[in-house]
């Protein structure tokens, strides 16, 4: 059975003017890349948990702060050339929501108490390990700019949103 991930994409406004949110994954490896190196807030469902519930979950754990208490739509599931899937569920956010003080985007994840972290060997092969924030920062991205940022197994889930907000 493959690894089954959940994830939350939030979203406002409508057609071309669709903006969506993206976290920088964090760590060494991933702290001078761009074009590839942003995922959704997302993570493994555990055994017997519900998929909305896991994504919540994640996004609250990744992000530092609760997810919008907002109806979520299921985009479907997407599955990675390395056979994981991702299922998908995307949540409308009003545009007054961006630059509020509830909004989930920071310029800096790191300093947001309860964020969770991984630990990772850096560098590789080293022996020395270190423990790092699964994602540093969060930003509101419009559609263009987030499929170049998306690592290659997300960018499906930003056609299947368009299909459900054109």
């Amino acid at each position: 059975m493959p690894v089954t991930s959940a994830g939350l994409l939030l979203h406002h406004g409508r057609g071309a003017d669709v903006h969506v949110l993206v976290a920088h994954m964090g760590g060494p490896f991933w702290a001078r890349k761009d074009d590839h190196a942003w995922s959704l807030p997302k993570g493994l469902v555990e055994p017997g948990e519900d998929v909305e519930a896991a994504a919540r979950r994640e996004f609250a754990e990744e992000l530092g702060v609760p997810a919008p208490d907002l109806p979520a739509v299921d985009l479907g599931a997407f599955r990675y050339s390395s056979g994981k899937v991702v299922h998908v569920l995307a949540v409308e956010v009003p545009a007054a929501l961006v630059g509020s003080p509830d909004d989930p985007a920071s310029a800096d994840l790191t300093t947001r108490p309860g964020i969770s972290t991984a630990r990772v060997e850096w560098p590789p092969r080293s022996g020395r390990h270190l423990d790092v924030p699964e994602v540093d920062r969060a930003v509101w991205a419009p559609l263009d700019d987030a499929r170049r940022l998306l690592v290659k197994g997300q960018q499906p889930a930003l056609d299947a949103l368009l299909r459900v907000t054109a």
